[in-house]
């Protein structure tokens, strides 16, 4: 059985200006029907809208990006000298220009894939995919993978064709605090705010560092 989850009164998304709650176009799908993300429908047929119940967690997620890849921080780590070098991690101004938060009261019930129960469930329905995709086991672990997306695209199938579901609730890969959701189309379980409620990104961003750490 897969464990139910009810979102909060209000939740986030960070996307393109004009309208943040916009749904991708179709036009811009890959060759594989999906526009790469981890819980597009591996089939085509539906798309999803990824929210967050932070502001914070759509930061982390969009700008995600930008950090500077481990290695490189190491390795500069082990530089002597004065620190004269241009900063890394930095988000580009049009970037920010471009995007704005929009916030959306919530309501359906969504699938915590996250539980003990659910992943037994998973763990039954999709052994055959876990062995085609050559991953160990399917546990905690497994469904906070980036790659291979196939893997995390076959749990939204799977929670979709169950026919329960407005959607996917899952604990982000950059902090167990963080609450993600992502919106089954016809996005019915979302009524968007007017935009004079949600704050912009760069008005947001002009509160915090704008590198990324």
């Amino acid at each position: 059985m897969i464990t139910e989850a009810i979102p909060p009164l209000t939740v986030y998304r960070l996307a393109r200006q004009p309208d943040p709650w916009a749904p991708p176009d179709w036009a811009y799908a890959g060759e594989d029907g999906t526009f790469g993300n981890r819980f597009d429908d591996p089939r085509g047929t539906y798309r999803v809208l990824y929210a967050s119940s932070s502001r914070l967690g759509c930061f982390l997620e969009t700008l995600a990006r930008f950090r500077v890849d481990v290695e490189v921080r190491a390795a500069l780590a082990e530089i002597s000298g004065p620190d004269d070098y241009v900063p890394l991690g930095v988000v580009p101004r049009e970037w920010r220009s471009g995007r704005a938060i929009g916030a959306a009261d919530a309501a359906g019930v969504f699938a915590a894939i996250g539980t003990a129960e659910s992943l037994a469930t998973l763990r039954k329905a999709l052994a055959t995919t876990v062995v085609e995709l050559g991953l160990d086991d399917l546990d905690a672990a497994a469904i906070r993978i980036s790659f291979p997306r196939a893997f995390t695209q076959a749990v939204s199938r799977y929670v979709y064709d169950s026919g329960r579901f407005d959607g996917v609730c899952y604990r982000s890969r950059y902090g167990d605090d963080v609450e993600n959701w992502v919106v089954f189309e016809p996005f019915t379980a979302l009524h968007p705010r007017p935009r004079k409620d949600a704050a912009s990104t760069d008005k947001v961003l002009a509160q915090r560092t704008i590198g990324v750490t």
